[in-house]
């Protein structure tokens, strides 16, 4: 993938500059540095709302928005012209890397990051990616874009090794990988055609912020909230996997079609709805009789609908639509090829978010590593 000139976003629009001078002025709410604050899921927010893109910021896969068959990587950090900024995390295989030394970590490294890359493109139907950058340097931000690329595993070259970290490059970009904090960065580059623009710094921002208040200004938000808005489903078994060791079933789940008694066909799968969710969230999806759509990240809608003994299964009619959108188009398993939890964990996923649109609609994603025992501790705390 690279960049083109047709699928670059209109970095001098109006509204977008507007809405960053306007959120930077207030950067003295939280620092009284000359440097203009941005929060980056404001910037990711603003990008999402001025260009219309999709948000994919909470699914935590490789893009931050989608436009068209576009992915876009956000990125907003203090200019230093070079840049160092974290592209991704290795937290799970952080053992497996401390045991590898030199090109062979820098090449397990750029396999990681690929796979990743290749998997979000198979998840949202990419076809081309860009990065948008907003860097922050004194009362002014630097707005420009750049190409997000594969890494060139066939040609790695000046691999250095240092006590903490590890650095390389392909033809196009260099790399950093932190031991510590098993996180791969890369190098941003400010150019010097990048779109310069002055901020004013507001000296007291809350006193503008009262006057909005006294002014009976309100701002309205929909709350994401579990149970309202949406849920987290495992891709795993929760009666086989251990606190520290997960498993996905091998005769169950995604792996259905696996099982023993009768004979099954290849896209028998299902993905498991666990009773806690039932109990606490009853009135989140239709009973048993009632069929729903499911929006899937391409935009392809499946019919859905909940089946089995205590409506513990989501699945599609016909039920390999969700099999071959799933462990076919996106997951690249085979016929008869069983899924695993380290298929799973080398992707950095092990569950889905099921958000509720309306009634007969619901969308699916794919959500990060230990997102459902996330939502578990929110129902208990």
């Amino acid at each position: 993938m690279k960049i083109q000139e047709n699928i670059k976003t209109d970095i001098n629009n109006p509204l977008y500059i507007s809405y960053l001078k306007a959120v930077c002025s207030l950067s003295k709410l939280f620092s009284q540095s000359n440097v203009p604050y941005l929060y980056y899921r404001l910037a990711e927010n603003i990008y999402c709302k001025t260009f219309g893109a999709e948000n994919l910021s909470r699914d935590d896969l490789a893009y931050d928005a989608k436009l068209g068959n576009v992915g876009i990587g956000i990125k907003t950090f203090i200019d230093k012209k070079t840049n160092n900024e974290k592209i991704a995390e290795f937290n799970t295989f952080s053992g497996q890397l401390r045991n590898l030394k030199g090109e062979k970590l820098a090449i397990k490294l750029a396999e990681l990051r690929n796979e990743r890359i290749n998997f979000a493109n198979r998840t949202y139907g990419i076809d081309n990616a860009i990065y948008h950058c907003i860097a922050r340097d004194e009362k002014s931000i630097k707005i420009f874009e750049t190409s997000y690329d594969l890494i060139d595993i066939y040609n790695l070259k000046n691999v250095k090794i240092k006590d903490a970290s590890i650095s390389f490059n392909d033809k196009k970009n260099k790399y950093s990988f932190n031991f510590s904090k098993s996180t791969l960065f890369k190098k941003f580059v400010t150019p010097d055609n990048a779109v310069n623009i002055n901020i004013e710094i507001l000296e007291d921002p809350l006193k503008l912020i009262l006057q909005l208040f006294n002014k009976q200004i309100t701002i309205s938000d929909k709350f994401v909230i579990a149970g309202v808005n949406y849920v987290i489903l495992p891709l795993y078994s929760l009666r086989e996997s251990k606190s520290d060791f997960k498993i996905v079933s091998s005769k169950s789940g995604l792996n259905q079609w696996n099982a023993g008694g009768r004979k099954r066909d290849i896209g028998e799968v299902y993905i498991p709805i666990p009773i806690i969710i039932h109990k606490k969230y009853p009135h989140f999806f239709p009973d048993r009789e009632t069929p729903f759509n499911l929006h899937v990240p391409t935009g392809e809608i499946l019919n859905a609908k909940l089946c089995q003994e205590n409506s513990k299964a989501l699945m599609t009619n016909p039920n390999n639509a969700l099999s071959d959108w799933l462990l076919r188009k996106v997951l690249k398993l085979k016929e008869k090829e069983l899924l695993t939890y380290e298929r799973l964990n080398l992707l950095g996923i092990d569950s889905v978010r099921i958000t509720k649109i309306d009634k007969k609609n619901y969308k699916i994603n794919f959500a990060k590593l230990d997102s459902f025992e996330e939502l578990i501790n929110k129902m208990e705390n």
